[in-house]
């Protein structure tokens, strides 16, 4: 369904009753509200990413694919953007991996390798984002948590579990923490150290042996009143004596605080003798929601009425305030426990807007003023707008005439997705919201199906995708997904799904707790559930108050259309050079560019194309003989935040993902023994800050220590260093230890780059792939180099060591920089690995050994047409049982489609 001719026009609808036809005129109030969205959605349209996996959770040593679809209003393939970025972000908020795409026809494709030297088990998260979308901020990128298991080097099982008991004075973390081996024996009887680290130091440590069962028990206590916020615990079991313990890892992250219930009042606010929905929402310390019931008494403790959660602690009730009276919700969850919470006061005088969306085909509103606000205001004009992203799909305008006014529209006025209507009074200021959600699941009808119901192993598929409207075949561009089910088990409910997140969750303010269950066979009742999540989400993209006051967004970032690199170009003695030239080129390859510099020296090389890992050489050519400095100007890297879906986070990667590690055990195990072939040789010393005399006051133990293979993908080392230095907080021009700095002290960390101290300026200066380690120190436990150099906290960088040798005075000046030169190896686009299907002639040709892939077939690239059904075939692999298929993907129109099927292999 294709409402673009929709979008630059309103619709002046009449209610139902009490309208006169000269109420319905585009008013100057109507006017300016209407124009003041078209300026939201036509200078800062609102670009989109979602990315389609080929699974929902991984092991170390497989192979990540992806398909990213960018869009923008009506999630239309968005032509804005040519680049997207995708980071992937550890349980320690750092950037493990960036990954940089070229878009074309608004599509990206990805790949990524979960190497055994950068990734560990444990929970991560991705984000996907534009340049564009800087803009809007971090919280508008898509993300997506992806628990990582590890099956390689894994020698223990285990499962923990914690609670926390927290005051003002003090905080005790009680942890049950059981150990198996690879054979799910219990280790009982086993001597276990812990200790746990939080901003870096170790707060508390123990030891302890296992019961019969394999459990160790243990009570943590950080010292002082500096609680654990997120913490590590590690823990070193000895399994086989005369052997080194084994070490495991696990994150904490202690929750306090009680169960918590909010209410939400329909339109915003409780009016008095205004009948009245009031959704609530109960959530326990995690932010996820716990069922209730309740009753709900006046302050004279009678029992107006009685509720019940439906979904997820969410639920509604009617509520008629009246006069003076005040209302109480009483409270029992789900474990018996009870409490009250006062519901919000009403208000003497209000006007409300009530929507019905029971019928999916007609969206039934009411406007509903009190006595009060009636007698004040009745004659005035009020006018309703309905909006998504700043395009009105409906506005209309009328006098006050009666207390009640009523009006239907149909929702084909409207595309899929979250509305936002808001009603404005007199002056032309929003009173009154509501959102509401519409799907239309016959926008497009996308299917699967194969050739046979049921199939033997390594036995060819052959599988037909169709997708079509209520009449004709649509144009659209889709992903394609077969795993193996009893490998690869999931919860569809819980799934990010591309319905979840370009139609819902990427509009609303907030962590929404599994948001496929609303899209996975939709019901009246998941429409009734959907509907009480628009009352207590809020709606994100923009507010009317501020719009209408001329506060709109700042653009300070323009749509990137390629790979560009700007800079200055300079004399020695500083100053900017004009119109000069400069060429950039990539030795060995056929990359080549020029520019001529601003009458401010400043050069820009736009929309340049070249894979990650290029050498670009950048020449000034700007007569002969002189001495010319080339400075690009570091790229903007955005804030990295916490997983806003942290309560998604799996705590027991080992259980939760039992058979898919089981699986990748037997998948790579050769891994496993080429790990275990010990080769000795001769020690090279690396180096370090106990190379120089004047760190040597310093631990032999860095606090944290970055090896120099983590800046392969840098550019500039100073940018890198920003968000990963552990521990350490950049403002302005300096490094601080993020603990005192958070406590007000302002005492800088010094740098030293092989021993020598320099300023912040200078790290810049070091390219990052000379880098063997970064040292970082918190503390200096003997003071001597923190008093020296008056500081708080070391940051040592350390390169690598060059052989020596017996150079000629010209080899000398080949290592020295080159005037007018600058090279530099920048980030650049990242090529995506094709997926490995194998092909079956006969039942053992192609693939020898035990076919064991999770992802049995991974197609990002279905192209749909007006001409008929696409195909694709595939072959299964070894496993038995149930195979599940998911397409996902855009039509040219925006409409979004999904589709899962399922067949079997015996």
């Amino acid at each position: 369904m294709n409402y673009l001719k929709l979008s630059f026009a309103f619709f002046i609808l009449c209610f139902t009753i009490s309208i006169s036809a000269s109420a319905q005129q585009d008013t100057a109030i109507l006017s300016n509200i209407l124009n003041k969205s078209k300026i939201i959605a036509d200078r800062y349209p609102a670009e989109k990413v979602y990315l389609h996996f080929d699974k929902p959770y991984y092991s170390v040593a497989d192979t990540m694919y992806f398909k990213a679809y960018l869009t923008f209003e009506q999630n239309v393939p968005s032509p804005l953007s040519k680049v997207v970025y995708v980071d992937l972000i550890n349980s320690q908020d750092s950037i493990v991996k960036t990954l940089k795409l070229p878009v074309t026809n608004s599509v990206a494709y990805g790949s990524l390798d979960l190497d055994m030297i950068n990734f560990k088990q444990g929970n991560y998260h991705v984000r996907a984002y534009t340049v564009w979308m800087f803009n809007a901020g971090p919280e508008y990128f898509f993300t997506k948590s992806i628990p990582i298991g590890e099956a390689i080097d894994k020698k223990l099982i285990t499962h923990i579990s914690y609670n926390t008991a927290q005051t003002d004075k003090s905080q005790v973390i009680d942890a049950r923490i059981q150990f198996k081996n690879l054979d799910k024996i219990p280790q009982a009887g086993k001597t276990v150290n812990w200790s746990v680290t939080s901003n870096y130091e170790v707060v508390s440590r123990g030891k302890g042996v296992t019961d019969a069962n394999g459990v160790l028990k243990l009570s943590i206590s950080p010292r002082g009143k500096e609680f654990i916020t997120t913490g590590n615990l590690l823990t070193e079991l000895n399994m086989v004596p005369q052997e080194p313990p084994v070490s495991t890892s696990f994150v904490l992250k202690p929750v306090v605080g009680n169960d918590d219930v909010q209410f939400f009042p329909e339109g915003g606010e409780l009016v008095k003798g205004v009948p009245t929905q009031i959704a609530f929402k109960a959530i326990n310390q995690k932010g996820l929601g716990i069922d209730l019931t309740g009753t709900l008494t006046d302050n004279d403790g009678n029992q107006i009425t009685t509720f019940t959660s439906s979904h997820l602690g969410m639920g509604s009730f009617y509520l008629n305030a009246e006069g003076t009276k005040t209302y109480k919700a009483n409270i029992t969850f789900k474990d018996g426990s009870k409490k009250s919470f006062d519901l919000p006061k009403a208000v003497e005088s209000g006007i409300s807007v009530q929507v019905n969306t029971t019928n999916p085909e007609l969206v039934n509103f009411k406007i509903v003023a009190n006595d009060g606000y009636f007698q004040q205001n009745q004659g005035k004009s009020i006018s309703i707008v309905a909006q998504n992203g700043g395009r009105v799909y409906y506005a209309a305008q009328s006098k006050l005439q009666t207390q009640v006014t009523a009006a239907k529209i149909p929702t084909s006025k409207f595309p899929s997705g979250i509305i936002q209507m808001t009603l404005f009074g007199s002056d032309g200021q929003p009173i009154s919201e509501r959102m509401f959600f519409v799907l239309h699941k016959n926008a497009m009808n996308l299917t699967l199906k194969s050739d046979l119901p049921a199939y033997k192993p390594r036995q060819k598929v052959r599988m037909t995708i169709s997708a079509k409207d209520s009449t004709t075949h649509l144009v659209g561009d889709f992903s394609l997904s077969v795993t193996d089910l009893q490998k690869v088990p999931v919860d569809e409910n819980t799934e990010t799904t591309i319905l979840s997140s370009l139609l819902l969750t990427s509009d609303l303010k907030g962590f929404v707790e599994r948001p496929n269950y609303y899209f996975v066979k939709t019901d009246e009742k998941k429409r009734q559930e959907l509907d009480v999540l628009m009352l207590t989400q809020g709606y994100r993209r923009f507010s009317y108050k501020e719009i209408l006051a001329n506060r709109f967004p700042v653009t300070t970032f323009m749509p990137e259309q390629g790979i560009t690199f700007t800079g200055t170009l300079r004399d020695r003695t500083g100053m900017p050079l004009k119109k000069a030239g400069l060429r950039l080129t990539s030795p060995g390859r056929t990359l080549s560019s020029q520019a001529l510099t601003s009458n401010m020296g400043v050069f820009t090389f736009p929309n340049l194309v070249f894979e990650d890992g290029a050498e670009l050489v950048i020449n000034a050519n700007y007569g002969a003989g002189n001495n010319n400095m080339i400075m690009l100007d570091a790229p903007f890297v955005p804030d990295i935040t916490k997983n806003p879906a942290e309560a998604t986070e799996v705590a027991n990667i080992d259980s939760t993902l039992s058979s898919y590690l089981d699986n990748s055990k037997k998948q790579y195990s050769n891994l496993r023994t080429l790990k275990e072939v010990k080769i000795t040789g001769a020690t090279v010393k690396k180096p370090s800050h106990t190379d120089y005399i004047a760190l040597t006051g310093l631990s032999m133990m860095p606090d944290h220590m970055i090896a120099g293979e983590r800046f392969a993908d840098c550019n500039d080392l100073m940018m890198c260093l920003k968000t990963m230095a552990v521990g350490m907080t950049f403002d302005v021009d300096k490094f601080y230890v993020s603990r005192s700095y958070n406590q007000g002290d302002r005492t800088p960390v010094q740098i030293f780059i092989n021993g020598n101290a320099v300023d912040a300026i200078s790290v810049s200066s070091v390219m990052p792939k000379d880098v063997e380690s970064v040292e970082i120190f918190t503390q200096d436990q003997l003071g001597i180099v923190f008093k020296q150099y008056q500081c708080n906290g070391v940051i040592v960088i350390n390169t690598k060591k060059v052989e020596k040798s017996n150079m000629s005075l010209a080899d000398l000046k080949k290592l020295m920089p080159q005037n007018n030169i600058l090279k530099f190896t920048p980030k650049g686009y990242t090529r995506a690995k094709d997926f490995y299907s194998p092909k079956y002639v006969t039942q053992t040709s192609s693939y020898t050994g035990n076919d064991l892939r999770t992802t049995i077939y991974w197609n990002p690239k279905v192209i749909t047409n007006a001409t008929g059904d696409t195909a694709v075939e595939f072959y299964n692999a070894d496993g038995r049982g149930t195979y599940r298929a998911v397409i996902e993907g855009v039509d040219v129109n925006g409409n979004v489609g999904r589709f899962v099927y399922r067949y079997i292999v015996k």
